[in-house]
């Protein structure tokens, strides 16, 4: 009788729950009930077609079973459509096998790490998206500047600004999504230069209790093509030894200080890498560093020396990305060749295999006004680099324009050509 009774129960839930795609609003059941009339319409049609004798009702019945199958392809197409809405974010324009088609050849894509901060980063990561989906960016979580820094002191969280870039970059939202979550406050509010995605990070840490489970949950919303993972969950902090003895301590106080650098370090110092950062190193086909702020975006992700030690392990093709431009007050003077030596000094001569540095016209306009900036391009050594042991592709993959940077379609297609090559 026990058995009878849960055996009726669980046909009730059964039936319950089955029951619930038929709710109001649910936009399922004008296309079952779609497709069931195509069914219909075939199986009249196929039925009739082999007893009718005279070719008027042959061709009506012709007629009917062709209706049937573009009805039923339609309602299925449609009910398809609606399913996937749920998962993952379909535009009214976007033609469903094409999507399906698109998600499916990026999921073949091959495995790519990069590893960075700031700007540079982001652009690399909205290019090569249009790759793959297996993308793992290890962002630094050194800022302590701007909104980032505000935040940082006042909910004593790891500062968002570098993991928001990075996922706006990497996420297949709408584009008003992106904007929302770039959208910064101005003037005449107290959330004067906040971003509405740094608040909401913040908002997410407070209500998961973790940051790294906020940024999770963040990327959910934002439907990532890839992943994107905090270097470390240790509240870090980035201080500079300067030529002269002097030492700065602050992200954001070290470009300002205006000296000449001589080394960059973490504290504290024993900071662990995040384990999901030290497994995706493991399983990278290509690691990428850069590009982007030598001392202040890409190494105090190496300081780390889990990080360190698992790329230089790692069986991947190693990529330095050289900034096109030097920065004020961190590499003033430096050529391509100078950069290297300062990512070997603060880690080891295995480190990359690889780099790709700037070759090609850039607006003399842009120029100008970057020198009043007191920034300038970077002297592309490449016989200096080679003699250091190192593979050399020059490119020009910068955008035109005012601003100088790197292209993110051309960028990612260069670094994709490596793996064709090898």
């Amino acid at each position: 009788m026990k058995r009878r009774s849960k055996l009726l129960r669980l046909i009730a839930n059964k039936t319950k729950g089955a029951l619930k795609w038929l709710y109001p609003g649910m936009g399922v059941k004008r296309w079952i009930l779609y497709a069931s009339f195509g069914v219909i319409l075939i199986v009249v049609g196929s039925s009739y077609l082999r007893t009718e004798e005279y070719l008027a009702a042959q061709l009506l019945d012709v007629i009917g079973l062709v209706s049937g199958i573009i009805i039923l392809i339609l309602g299925i197409k449609r009910l398809m459509r609606s399913l996937i809405a749920v998962f993952v974010p379909v535009s009214k324009d976007a033609q469903l096998m094409d999507l399906l088609y698109q998600r499916k050849q990026l999921s073949r894509g091959p495995r790519v790490v990069t590893i960075g901060g700031g700007t540079g980063l982001s652009v690399l990561l909205s290019g090569l998206k249009e790759h793959t989906s297996n993308i793992t960016a290890i962002v630094t979580v050194a800022d302590d500047g701007g909104s980032s820094g505000r935040l940082r002191q006042q909910f004593d969280i790891l500062p968002p600004g570098d993991i928001r870039n990075c996922l706006v970059a990497l996420a297949d939202a709408s584009t008003l999504m992106r904007d929302l979550f770039q959208f910064r406050f101005k003037d005449n509010s107290e959330l004067n230069g906040h971003s509405f995605g740094n608040l909401f990070i913040t908002v997410m840490t407070q209500l998961t209790g973790d940051f790294d489970q906020a940024i999770k949950e963040t990327s959910k919303v934002l439907a990532l093509r890839g992943q994107v993972i905090p270097s470390t969950l240790s509240n870090v902090k980035l201080a500079a030894v300067h030529k002269n003895g002097t030492v700065t301590e602050g992200e954001n106080n070290i470009p300002r200080a205006h000296l000449p650098i001589n080394n960059v370090y973490l504290k504290p110092s024993d900071s662990r890498a995040t384990p999901e950062a030290l497994k995706a190193i493991e399983e990278a086909q290509i690691i990428i560093l850069g590009p982007g702020s030598l001392y202040t975006s890409v190494l105090p992700n190496l300081l780390i020396k889990d990080i360190a030690n698992a790329v230089t392990a790692s069986a991947a093709v190693k990529v330095y990305v050289c900034n096109v431009m030097t920065q004020p007050g961190e590499t003033d003077g430096y050529s391509a060749s100078e950069h290297i030596k300062a990512l070997i000094s603060h880690t080891n001569q295995h480190i990359l295999d690889y780099c790709i540095i700037h070759s090609g016209h850039v607006s003399p306009e842009a120029l100008k006004r970057y020198e009043k900036e007191k920034a300038y391009l970077v002297a592309g050594d490449k016989k200096v680099i080679e003699k250091m042991g190192y593979h050399v592709i020059e490119n020009n993959a910068v955008t035109a324009g005012q601003t100088i940077r790197h292209d993110p379609e051309k960028l990612a297609k260069i670094i994709l050509g490596i793996l064709e090559e090898i």
